[in-house]
């Protein structure tokens, strides 16, 4: 016997985390993820300057969608920080984390190393000191990421949680990463 909503919209709150909703959610990730790497695949075996312009616009939609998810995960921290551990809000921060990390930030992470480390190879022959700073940088995001998924992981068992505050120091880190390397690709300055 399940429980009744009891009040507006816990009905659709039920929707949104329930078993069905994640795994449609799921499968629709999945299913752009396959069309995304089957055309990175079909790019990858045409000449460089059919593919470059083509790669370089997927990377950047992968970069967007990464950063996206790096600058919105902190915010869900810092209110689920200040949640009850097992109350319905904490709940459904939960969900709204791990659906996060797993359908945009993962597979856009992915997506943006595998594009970058082509790009990088075939147009710039890994040469150039700005590549390897802005390598570095993007290793520190991955580093970022990590913490974060890590962080859901945390949240998800109810462990011990940083505080509000700390997550909105932590907030800045992907901005300041994303400044130095967009500056870093325009500019090429050393």
């Amino acid at each position: 016997m399940t429980a009744a909503p009891v009040g507006p919209g816990d009905d659709d709150r039920e929707r949104q985390v329930g078993q069905p909703a994640g795994r449609r959610a799921s499968l629709r990730a999945g299913l752009a993820l396959a069309i995304f790497v089957g055309l990175i695949a079909g790019l990858f075996a045409s000449p460089v300057e059919v593919a470059y312009p083509w790669v370089k616009a997927l990377h950047l939609i992968a970069v967007i969608s990464w950063m996206a998810g790096l600058l919105y995960m902190p915010r869900l921290f810092i209110y689920h920080s200040d949640a009850v551990p097992g109350s319905p809000q904490s709940e459904t921060f939960k969900v709204m984390e791990q659906r996060l990390l797993k359908v945009i930030m993962n597979p856009a992470m992915m997506i943006t190393w595998v594009l970058g480390l082509y790009l990088a190879w075939r147009i710039y022959g890994f040469s150039g000191g700005w590549l390897h700073a802005k390598i570095l940088a993007v290793i520190l995001l991955t580093l970022a990421h990590v913490h974060f998924a890590n962080a859901v992981r945390r949240f998800a068992k109810d462990g011990p949680r940083k505080s509000p505050r700390y997550w909105r120091l932590m907030n800045e880190v992907p901005t300041v990463l994303m400044i130095v390397i967009v500056i870093l690709a325009v500019v090429k300055p050393f």
